[in-house]
């Protein structure tokens, strides 16, 4: 997303159903990071899945930068794999 000092934006409406990473300007100044999956881009306004379940609505006007993510690695189950003797 950050590119020789420069935000770049690289997501379009045609990314719905993929994993992104979007950063976003704050009323009160700064930025903050939203990572899910879009649901859908209507009418300048991103829907945000989270992984958690939650959702967030971006408007389009504050995506400072934005690139399309690996989907989440699946989680291991019964902990560390086996060590060699």
């Amino acid at each position: 997303m950050h590119m020789r000092g420069r935000l770049v934006h690289r997501i379009s409406p045609e990314d719905v159903g993929r994993r992104v990473s979007v950063r976003i300007r704050l009323p009160e100044g700064g930025f903050t990071d939203i990572v899910g999956v879009v649901e859908s881009w209507d009418d300048g306004v991103l829907t945000v899945r989270r992984r958690d379940g939650s959702v967030a609505e971006v408007g389009e006007s504050t995506v400072a930068a934005s690139r399309v993510v690996p989907p989440v690695p699946p989680r291991r189950r019964g902990g560390r794999p086996p060590q060699a003797p």
